[in-house]
């Protein structure tokens, strides 16, 4: 099926998307409230982590269900299967490399899927906020 815009507008429209969700903000609110300072997608850091301490070496991600493919809620669009298969496998392909990176060189890493965080939010944020209070 093609598309029913231009390609100046569908690209126009994609690069508004923002690249901090709102459950992003909702869990750096409830971090801050807990005294825990840190970085918001650092651009210095290695594949710009949602959450990350360099002090103490810590970076938290949060993966949404359908961008990283999460094995319980990850599905798979039904046009345009191929671009959507190469382009969700290279996103798994890309966490594991930045995890990989982050692990060699003795960075804590935690990542949590945005599903936890949906099924049970307080379980999941105090989770994050240990593992950071634990790396110090």
């Amino acid at each position: 099926m093609a598309d029913k815009i231009s390609k100046q507008t569908r690209s126009k429209n994609m690069a508004a998307i923002k690249s901090v969700s709102k459950l992003e903000d909702k869990v750096s609110s409830e971090l801050w409230k807990k005294g825990i300072r840190f970085r918001r997608n650092d651009k210095s850091l290695y594949g710009k982590p949602d959450i990350s301490i360099k002090k103490y070496q810590v970076v938290v991600f949060i993966d949404s269900c359908f961008w990283h493919q999460c094995p319980v809620h990850g599905s798979m669009p039904k046009t345009n299967v191929e671009f959507w298969r190469n382009k969700l496998n290279r996103n798994k392909e890309r966490d594991e490399e930045v995890t990989n990176y982050y692990v060699s060189n003795n960075w804590k890493v935690l990542r949590v899927w945005e599903h936890e965080l949906k099924d049970n939010y307080l379980s999941t944020v105090n989770k994050i906020a240990d593992f950071i209070n634990k790396s110090k």
